[in-house]
């Protein structure tokens, strides 16, 4: 079976029972931190490690998560082991959220700067861009120093690029381009 039909069934499935038990938005919370884990190499070598034993995993999931997850997300985290899914985490937290969102009429926003936005303009800026798409936001901010300047914001499949970096590529670009 394909990697992400495993995922969208697994992802959809947690969804509908949180959704049914009314733990929606503290298993979405709850499949932030799971993905935040999944992105440390040493969990997710954990996870694809074929010579830990599932009983393990389940053991060593229950330890992470016991004090941070609801005890419903724990239940699913060690269901995945117990299925051999554990590898698909990373994919299943990601469909999740983006379930999650597709519920709840949210559209995930990124932002991505040079330096770190203070809280004031990190505000300001999801008002501007909410008003822009008409729609609710989730955003996240990143940091990438190669950008010189600028920002670049993407929002579902569109995109705004106005980094310094990527204006000087378009100048240099014009410049070769010229013929004298």
């Amino acid at each position: 079976m394909n990697q992400s039909k495993i995922a969208v069934r697994y992802a959809k499935a947690f969804f509908e029972v949180a959704r049914d038990q009314h733990l929606l938005d503290v298993a979405k919370t709850d499949m932030e931190k799971v993905a935040g884990a999944c992105r440390q190499s040493d969990f997710k070598l954990l996870l694809e490690s074929p010579v830990v034993k599932t009983s393990r995993k389940k053991a060593i999931l229950q330890q992470i998560f016991q004090n941070t997850l609801n005890n419903l997300t724990i239940k699913f985290l060690v269901m995945l082991a117990h299925n051999k899914r554990e590898v698909y985490l990373p994919d299943i937290a990601r469909d999740f959220i983006q379930q999650y969102f597709d519920d709840k009429g949210i559209k995930a926003a990124k932002v991505v700067t040079a330096s770190k936005l203070d809280t004031k303009t990190q505000d300001r800026l999801e008002q501007v861009i909410a008003e822009m798409f008409k729609t609710e936001l989730e955003l996240t901010t990143e940091t990438n120093p190669e950008i010189k300047g600028g920002f670049i914001i993407r929002v579902g499949d569109q995109q705004i690029d106005a980094s310094v970096s990527s204006k000087l590529k378009r100048i240099k670009r014009q410049f070769m381009d010229t013929t004298i």
